[in-house]
């Protein structure tokens, strides 16, 4: 009871969710994040491990000046979520393809200079990815139970395929930064923004 106590949701609401529903695969990577398998074989994410994860990538974000911030999503569920959270801590977003060269090319129109990159998966943001490390930026991921976890330096284990699960962690994660900085609470970013808004694909 003492560890659901101090998650920043209840239990009950990372479930509802299916923040910890993973994938049918397991990579060896991911091993230390998974709970349990299912009995239809999808891998358990530790929820416990979410949430401590959210609370230490909003405070290694919060090193960073935010348009210095890059967050990609390739994954359709992530687009709108990754964009929301973009603009609620003044980030920057790729959301869509990715146009190869934005990180390493200033000779393109979409090209630019983060310090860090924030990637929805790391496999299908793979293009982002390889440039961040070619560039030596640091790089925080949302991992699935199937990712490989070579190139990400924090990792955060949750459903990265999840229109709800995005919505949710992205969320979450707006609100640690912003609390963080002493710009919300728990109670105005609720009243503020609707987690269910987030969910839309449209």
């Amino acid at each position: 009871m003492s560890e659901e106590a101090s998650l920043l949701l209840p239990f009950e609401t990372y479930e509802e969710n299916a923040v910890n529903i993973g994938t049918q695969q397991k990579s060896a990577d991911m091993a230390r994040f998974i709970d349990t398998v299912r009995d239809d074989g999808l891998y358990l994410l530790n929820v416990n491990m979410t949430d401590s994860r959210i609370r230490s990538t909003a405070t290694f974000l919060n090193k960073f000046e935010s348009p210095r911030i890059m967050v990609v999503s390739a994954r359709q569920y992530g687009q709108r979520p990754a964009r929301l959270f973009a603009e609620a801590i003044g980030a920057n977003a790729a959301v869509g393809r990715f146009i190869p060269g934005s990180l390493t090319n200033p000779a393109l129109r979409s090209y630019v200079e983060p310090d860090v990159l924030f990637v929805t998966d790391p496999a299908a943001d793979q293009q982002a990815l390889k440039e961040a490390v070619n560039s030596g930026l640091p790089v925080v991921g949302i991992v699935d139970a199937n990712n490989n976890l070579r190139n990400v330096d924090i990792a955060v284990p949750a459903n990265n395929k999840g229109r709800r699960s995005l919505a949710l962690i992205y969320w979450l994660l707006a609100r640690e930064v912003l609390k963080a900085r002493g710009e919300t609470t728990d109670e105005d970013w609720a009243a503020a923004q609707d987690v269910e808004e987030w969910q839309s694909t449209f």
